[in-house]
């Protein structure tokens, strides 16, 4: 008998348990009373998830009965989330509707227009202010070192000034934008991406390859766009401060103000300081330069008739940095008794859009920059001045929805005088100032040849003044699949550069080496071919992408420093040959249901020199970077980030065959960790410890640290004796906790 109840209530017990998985929610998701096929749908904490079919149709099945929270979401659009209970024997039906999401998927670089980042036909890589949370830094120099294919350069081991390489081109070939206006370049381009501050930041746009016919000469190597929050969608109030254990403190506040019922403006401040010497390697110089920031930013919207907007902001950065021996004082700026590098910058900016009245389709954008530059490197002075106006009409009209035009006139001035032999007359005497006049036109017709297949032709003129006529094609096709789980980009492109090396490359202005210019500089010119392929892939439980490129460029009459012809000097000339840099890259982005979120990249690049048939390496280049960012949500509103990088080595800038430093650096890897616990939507603290494997460069690297104006040493019969900071690849800033703190008012 008691064998026969066992077995009922087994039987039982596995019927109410079949009964139980008989669950299910099903229903439509739309957007705007469209349905929305191949939309995410699934529970969180569990292994259940599916996507909405070609009809917008989805349905969960076989779910335990509990509480559960849903999520549904698709590229493009705001993810939704809600609470719902599981009874037995329950089929519930539920419709969604997602709104359109403007911010974190609309992406401008690629075509001067919004456009959804799927329907580009130009690839753009999008990075929220999530992405750059993760890892927390006092500029947005440092935060790109986790995007893949980008490094920021450090050129001096001893101001730690840098720049931005993209596929192992240098800082110059990079085309940095605030809001698509040409802000950071020239005189700025070592100083400019630092005191944005963050808290106002949206999202950071990469381009990788030439962009020259929508933005000019120097967008050879690719741009980075910064998007600023609009003041409309903005919070009321954003604060973010964080120390570390070096000593550092970095604070960013954002407040939104509203002027009238029409008129709404975004007030910025960052302030960064850092005070605090400190030489770990022992080698009497500072290991971080010591830095006094503040930067103050406003941007303002106006509501104007007819739904027309004027958006005008402006930024000021002062910045007071140096670094050298330990014993450095104020009073021996540009003297010879102890060796030090100060740097005092004034830098204000203003850019904006205006929306012409008399038509929808035209719209007028301008900037202009002013930077001024007072700074000894050791007794060399270097006082530079520059101003930048710029200013172009853009006319976008669609022709009956098959072509999208864009025409474009824009003009450009740049005025530049330093106290270098650059700005010399013939004379090698009168200083004489560099004036450039930059007009240009563009034209872009982009052709939706089907629902699946869409060309890009443009082609920019320019004249500069200095260098005559300026043509520069462009040709980008797009093929995506029917659901857009598969998309396939081809682009090729003309790129014109015009280079000014000492508003471009510190290394010409620090250290002992003697500037040359090895005849005339001419124009850098350049062809470039990239092909991007992109995957969804979506399962039960995960959401994949994955990201791959390939790409091509070819140089002429590029300009390099040659640091090797003779050990005294760095020679700026064009090179008797070409320069080719090629490689490819593959991005990977893995969602969990379960909160586990993934992102590893890697490029593996080929960057060289040709010159009388001899192929060389280009220096400070890594031939194989990697990045990677794995975060995982707990239920208890903890999140956890372990983010690094991984890089190749690099042959480095030597002082000749005698210099015992080595050529080349080693594989080296920077990882951070961090645990972020967020208590309501106000608040939130964090904090974790960054170069976990305390990586540092050698001791060496700045060649005779102790004799640092080569008294009593004949550099000429002996130099590997000189002195030379320019060997540098990686900060000398090792293992340091840092703790921060947010608070947000919405």
């Amino acid at each position: 008998m008691k064998l026969k109840y066992f077995i009922i209530l087994i039987t039982f017990m596995s019927f109410s348990s079949i009964l139980s998985q008989e669950n299910s929610i099903s229903g439509k998701i739309s957007s705007d009373s469209k349905v929305l096929p191949f939309a995410n749908i699934y529970l969180q904490k569990t292994k259940i998830g599916s996507t909405s079919n070609e009809n917008g149709f989805y349905q969960l099945k076989n779910i335990p009965t509990g509480n559960y929270t849903l999520i549904i979401s698709s590229v493009g659009y705001k993810t939704k989330s809600i609470r719902i209970s599981i009874d037995e024997n329950q089929n519930i039906t539920k419709n969604f509707s997602l709104q359109e999401d403007s911010l974190d998927e609309i992406v401008i670089s690629g075509t001067l227009k919004p456009v959804t980042k799927s329907n580009s036909p130009v690839p753009v890589e999008v990075y929220s202010e999530t992405f750059f949370k993760k890892n927390p830094t006092p500029s947005v120099f440092e935060s790109l070192q986790n995007v893949n294919g980008v490094r920021p350069q450090l050129n001096c081991n001893v101001c730690n000034t840098g720049d931005i390489h993209i596929n192992g081109l240098e800082g110059p070939y990079t085309f940095v934008l605030i809001d698509g206006m040409p802000i950071v370049s020239g005189l700025s381009t070592v100083y400019g991406l630092t005191g944005i501050p963050q808290a106002l930041i949206e999202r950071v746009e990469v381009v990788k390859g030439p962009a020259s016919t929508l933005y000019g000469s120097e967008a050879v190597g690719g741009i980075i766009n910064i998007i600023t929050k609009k003041p409309t969608n903005s919070p009321a109030l954003a604060t973010d401060v964080f120390t570390s254990s070096w000593g550092e403190v970095n604070t960013d506040i954002g407040l939104r103000y509203k002027l009238s019922e029409k008129t709404q403006g975004l007030l910025g401040v960052n302030y960064f300081n850092y005070q605090n010497r400190i030489d770990n390697n022992n080698d009497g110089f500072t290991d971080l330069t010591l830095q006094n920031r503040i930067s103050i930013f406003n941007k303002v919207n106006i509501e104007r008739e007819s739904n027309k907007t004027f958006t005008i902001a402006g930024r000021y950065v002062y910045e007071d940095r140096w670094g050298g021996e330990m014993d450095w004082e104020r009073e021996f700026r540009g003297t010879d008794i102890i060796y030090g590098e100060s740097i005092y910058t004034n830098r204000w900016e203003t850019f904006g859009t205006y929306q012409l009245p008399t038509s929808e389709n035209i719209n007028f954008q301008f900037s202009a920059n002013g930077h001024y530059q007072d700074s000894f490197y050791g007794t060399d002075a270097y006082d530079a001045k520059q101003l930048i106006g710029f200013g172009q009409l853009v006319y976008n009209k669609k022709i009956k929805e098959v072509n999208d035009f864009t025409l474009g006139f824009a003009y450009r001035y740049t005025y530049y005088d330093d106290n270098t032999f650059a700005t010399f007359e013939e004379d090698g005497v009168t200083n004489k100032a560099s004036v450039t006049h930059l007009p240009g036109i563009f034209i872009q017709d982009e052709i939706s040849l089907n629902k699946q297949n869409k060309l890009l032709l443009g082609a920019r003129w320019d004249y500069n003044s200095l260098h005559g006529n300026i043509f520069s094609p462009r040709i980008n096709y797009k093929w995506n699949s029917k659901d857009n789980s598969n998309i396939f980009r081809l682009s090729a492109g003309n790129g014109f550069r015009v280079a000014n090396v000492f508003t471009e490359d510190h290394a010409a202005l620090t250290g002992a080496r003697e500037v040359e210019f090895d005849g005339e500089l001419d124009p850098e010119t350049s062809w470039n071919v990239n092909a991007n392929f992109v995957k969804k892939i979506n399962t039960e439980n995960t959401f994949i992408t994955l990201d791959a490129s390939a790409f091509y460029t070819y140089f002429n009459n590029r300009i390099l420093p040659d640091y090797e012809t003779d050990s005294n000097k760095i020679i700026y000339a064009n090179l008797d040959g070409y320069s080719v840099s090629k490689g490819v890259s593959l991005n990977t982005d893995i969602t969990f249901t379960n909160g586990l979120a993934v992102n590893f990249g890697a490029t593996l690049m080929d960057v060289s020199i040709t010159e009388n048939d001899i192929k060389t390496r280009q220096l400070l280049t890594e031939s194989f970077s990697g990045v990677w960012s794995i975060s995982y949500k707990f239920d208890n509103h903890f999140t956890i980030d372990y983010t690094g990088n991984l890089y190749g080595p690099m042959r480095l800038p030597l002082l000749g065959e005698n210099d015992v430093r080595d050529e080349n650096s080693p594989w080296y890897s920077i990882q951070n960790i961090q645990l972020t616990k967020r208590f309501n939507n106000n608040w939130e603290i964090y904090g974790g410890v960054k170069n976990l494997l305390n990586f540092t460069p050698p001791a060496n690297s700045i060649n005779s640290a102790d004799n640092p104006f080569d008294i009593g040493v004949d550099t000429e019969a002996n130099p590997e004796l000189a002195f030379d900071p320019s060997y540098v690849y990686a900060s000398n800033q090792g293992i340091r906790a840092f703790l921060g703190l947010r608070y947000t008012i919405f």
